[in-house]
């Protein structure tokens, strides 16, 4: 049975960092497009960042690039959302998920989800 979790999350001040991991169970990550994406309260879903299968390309939201950076650690079967500049904006449930298809999109179609890990950003 898949499962897909996240971790790392927690409450930080503007301007700290906070690094993300995704790892699953019946999956080698490093096979598939894994993405990151977040929801705010009384918004949509929203793709912040993916990487294509075996690191051939990655994605970034225009809100975050220059600030966040998704890397893959194939020996601990993770993937990693380094988040950096943090701002009260970025406050959301981040989730990982994994595509079949092997395509990195910032798209919500993604196959597998994780159930989220909440990031608060506040001073």
């Amino acid at each position: 049975q898949v499962q897909v979790v996240e971790s790392g999350g927690g409450l930080v001040q503007p301007g700290e960092s906070l690094r993300l991991s995704c790892a699953a169970s019946g999956f080698t990550l490093d096979y598939y497009a894994i993405g990151w994406f977040r929801q705010a309260p009384g918004k949509e879903r929203e793709g912040v960042s993916c990487i294509s299968r075996s690191n051939s390309g990655t994605q970034y939201a225009d809100s975050v690039k220059g600030r966040f950076t998704i890397a893959r650690d194939n020996a601990k079967n993770t993937v990693y959302l380094q988040m950096n500049s943090l701002k009260p904006a970025d406050t959301a449930v981040y989730y990982c998920a994994i595509d079949l298809s092997h395509v990195c999109t910032l798209a919500t179609t993604y196959d597998y989800w994780g159930q989220g890990t909440q990031v608060t950003v506040s001073s």
